[in-house]
């Protein structure tokens, strides 16, 4: 039996309890929330893992868990994962974007190495991961991400203030350069470029484009990789995940898949 704590309870986090939830292998034992969150939070969590302690931090947990899974957002990383790590406890991070701060990137790490544990990145919405970081040691030219997703799915982020999102009419590009840049300034929008970067040839070197647009209904992600090992292209048209439009149902699938592997006899 696997003893996880989990880090949200927000779409993504409920989500993935639910589909946890008669895994007989998997016990989600504890869910962290911010404090503000803390009795709505308790009431869903209870609607889906009714044995789930519901706490504000790790020093709160009452076994200390096997696994801990975040997926609450950037500032999770700082206030839950790099102490969990420090501690020896394994982590695996849904929120890849937070490392286009390449100095809490090295945070990480290092906390791993002195707790002689390791943190695990998710690829999320994306796929070809694997392949992508196999061409790296072979030799990587270039990097090209380009994503789309339906206009209204920009909400709240820099193009909302550039663009008149619900008066589209046309696919608009709202972003165009580096996948640092993209994760800095769209952090909801864009693990996928961090995660592209993180396994190819990093956030100065990859390339990426953004676009909303106003006649599509999925969230669809493009990649072009060349190298000496050849090239590939891969295009991903992923279903937003229905309890927020910002992200792709791939990503909770990602974490179940994460967890599984852990869990169960067979990994793939």
């Amino acid at each position: 039996m696997l003893r996880i704590t989990m880090i949200g309870s927000g779409a993504i986090g409920l989500s993935v309890l639910s589909l946890l939830k008669n895994d007989s292998d998997v016990s989600i034992d504890s869910v962290i929330v911010a404090p503000d969150t803390l009795d709505q939070a308790r009431e869903q969590v209870a609607a889906i893992a009714p044995k789930a302690q519901v706490v504000t931090g790790l020093a709160e947990v009452a076994q200390r868990p096997d696994l801990l899974v975040e997926c609450a957002g950037h500032g999770a990383l700082r206030a839950h994962v790099l102490p969990a790590l420090e501690q020896g406890i394994p982590c695996v991070v849904v929120s890849i974007g937070a490392l286009s701060d390449v100095e809490l990137a090295r945070q990480l790490e290092d906390a791993a190495k002195r707790g002689k544990t390791q943190v695990q990145l998710l690829s999320g919405a994306i796929g070809g991961i694997d392949a992508l970081a196999a061409a790296k040691i072979g030799g990587l030219d270039s990097v090209v991400y380009t994503g789309r997703k339906p206009a209204l799915a920009w909400k709240d982020t820099p193009a909302d203030g550039q663009f008149k999102l619900e008066a589209l009419t046309e696919p608009t590009v709202i972003f165009e350069g580096p996948a640092g840049e993209a994760a800095r300034l769209f952090p909801k929008n864009a693990n996928v470029a961090a995660t592209l970067s993180l396994a190819g040839l990093g956030l100065d070197r990859t390339q990426v484009r953004l676009i909303a647009d106003p006649s599509s209904k999925e969230n669809v992600h493009h990649v072009q990789a060349s190298g000496a090992f050849g090239s590939f292209e891969i295009t991903m048209r992923g279903k937003p995940l229905a309890a927020n439009p910002k992200t792709s149902a791939l990503t909770v699938y990602s974490v179940v898949r994460a967890i599984g592997n852990q869990a169960h006899a067979v990994a793939i």
